[in-house]
């Protein structure tokens, strides 16, 4: 499944369903609704909330490449949340200026 996020003042936003649904998550938004919209009054807050995460997760990354696991075996380098969330806190700021909510499933 794909998450497809629309907003008057972007380009559509394709995403993969797991990305998709773990930055709903992330915002407090149900990832299991097949429908639902980013208030302009709830972009600012969502903007801060995955910066935060995006923050934290960059923690969690370098402690990870600090202390290897002896189980990986998996070469695949991970992508961060910052690479997977960028496009989308860039349609939430381009949103912001234009004033227009972020909706998905419409």
């Amino acid at each position: 499944m794909l998450f497809t996020f629309k907003s008057a003042s972007n380009a559509d936003l394709i995403m993969h369903e797991k990305s998709g649904k773990e930055i709903l998550a992330l915002l407090g938004k149900s990832p299991e609704d097949a429908r639902g919209v980013i208030t302009v009054e709830q972009l600012p807050g969502a903007i801060a909330t995955l910066k935060k995460a995006i923050t934290a997760n960059k923690g969690e990354l370098h402690e990870a490449a600090s202390s290897p696991s002896k189980n990986e075996t998996d070469d695949e380098p991970q992508v961060s949340l910052a690479q997977r969330a960028a496009p989308f806190v860039d349609m939430l700021e381009s949103a912001v200026k234009a004033g227009e909510p972020i909706v998905w499933g419409v």
